[in-house]
């Protein structure tokens, strides 16, 4: 075959393998996104490679001019550092999965996330104006020794001391807070195998206590510590459990609703999808666990600080759940 036949019928093949090596090999930060990518498919370059490779031992054999050599052997070589550079390090893939394929993660679970978000909101809404309508719920739900423990814990009179707690260092308590809110979590999410009933249950359920308690403590002069204590710590933490309660919601999904897949597929697609929002929910409710510990304890602290602390958090979990990794490629295992 001529030379110039040779490059016409394989330049278009050229440009395409060049153009995904523009755009798609070099750093995350400025490959473009997979949703506007228009290109050749990541999965698709291994077989271009060998092709590649094999277009330039022809080119060699039949002595086709420097140029054409060259310009491939460029591509091969491009293509080579792109498909066998070695992976990233570990903590580089763990904060990026963090920062971009989690918060994806979440919006493409959108209608089990809006679903969860409002059996929460819902419940806790609903049960606040109910006890403030009709103080006397709250003994249908706590005891005496249980409210005089809430009560106490939040006193006006005690404020400048601990918030939110009677006794233990800060470090014992981020313990506590680690493991209390890591069983909510994990109780949110492993509800979904009870066809997502218990997912919806242990929502409610959350919503409902927490509604009570702010409501009671709010009708008796207490809301100011309060709602000083909780507001730190509120947003990851609230939007752990409804990122939960979005696994366990996914999970349930695939048994109620499996499509096209059997009931044991639709399984075990849900709990790879709960699985990794999972690990996203635990580190959330492990910052969540420090603020509690170590800032929302505080009571000398003044309350507009607080409470402009707690308004900062509230827009920096929201803006990374709705917006984090917009502009960031799409990797294989976070799809």
């Amino acid at each position: 075959m001529r030379q110039m036949h040779f490059v016409a019928r394989h330049e278009r093949e050229w440009m395409e393998f060049e153009r995904w090596l523009d755009a798609r090999a070099g750093s995350p930060r400025t490959a473009r996104a997979e949703r506007n990518w228009q290109g050749l498919r990541d999965e698709d370059m291994p077989v271009r490679y060998r092709r590649l490779c094999q277009q330039l031992a022809l080119a060699r054999r039949r002595d086709y001019s420097p140029v054409v050599t060259a310009r491939l052997q460029d591509l091969m070589q491009r293509g080579h550092n792109a498909l066998y550079r070695p992976p990233p390090p570990r903590w580089r893939r763990a904060l990026e999965f963090l920062v971009a394929d989690f918060p994806r993660l979440v919006r493409a679970q959108r209608g089990c996330l809006w679903a969860s978000a409002a059996l929460f909101v819902v419940s806790t809404v609903a049960m606040y104006f109910a006890v403030r309508w009709r103080p006397e719920l709250v003994h249908s739900l706590f005891d005496t020794r249980q409210l005089a423990q809430f009560e106490s814990m939040y006193d006006p009179a005690a404020a400048s001391a601990k918030l939110g707690r009677e006794s233990g260092t800060d470090l014992a308590m981020f313990g506590y807070y680690i493991a209390n809110n890591i069983s909510i979590g994990f109780r949110t999410f492993a509800g979904g195998l009870l066809a997502g009933v218990g997912s919806l249950l242990v929502l409610v359920f959350n919503g409902v206590m927490i509604g009570t308690v702010a409501a009671h403590l709010q009708g008796i002069g207490h809301g100011g510590p309060f709602w000083r204590f909780v507001v730190g710590h509120s947003a990851p933490e609230l939007s752990a459990i409804v990122v939960s309660g979005t696994a366990g919601l996914r999970l349930g999904l695939g048994l109620i609703a499996p499509g096209r897949h059997s009931r044991i597929d639709a399984l075990v697609e849900g709990g790879k999808v709960g699985g990794k929002l999972c690990i996203g929910v635990f580190a959330m409710l492990l910052f969540a666990a420090f603020v509690e510990a170590f800032w929302s304890s505080i009571g000398s602290i003044p309350g507009p600080v607080k409470f402009a602390v707690g308004g900062v958090l509230w827009a920096l979990v929201l803006g990374w759940l709705g917006f984090g990794g917009r502009n960031a490629p799409v990797r294989g295992d976070a799809r």
